[in-house]
């Protein structure tokens, strides 16, 4: 009976805290993109991080405080200019 019991316990605790974790990865930040971490498998183009900076952007203040999305427009403004600065010099 006792086995039972912390059996039940164990899979109640592990029930309530799933929704938590599919909640954390839909509303997750892009680090990378955010604060240059996590980004050591990650090798883009300048028009894929203009891409994902937009897709990013767009997810607006549900996922992002004020700071974070004028980071990211700062970042997005950067490498819109680099990406014309490629094309304008030869």
């Amino acid at each position: 009976m006792k086995k039972t019991a912390v059996m039940m316990l164990a899979a109640f605790a592990l029930s309530a805290t799933v929704p938590a974790f599919a909640q954390m990865s839909k509303e997750e930040k892009d680090q990378c993109l955010l604060a240059s971490k996590n980004c050591a498998t990650e090798v883009n183009t300048i028009q894929q991080k203009i891409k994902k900076l937009n897709a990013e952007i767009k997810k607006g203040k549900k996922v992002y405080s004020a700071d974070e999305l004028k980071k990211l427009q700062d970042k997005l403004k950067e490498a819109n200019d680099l990406l014309d600065k490629m094309f304008t010099n030869p």
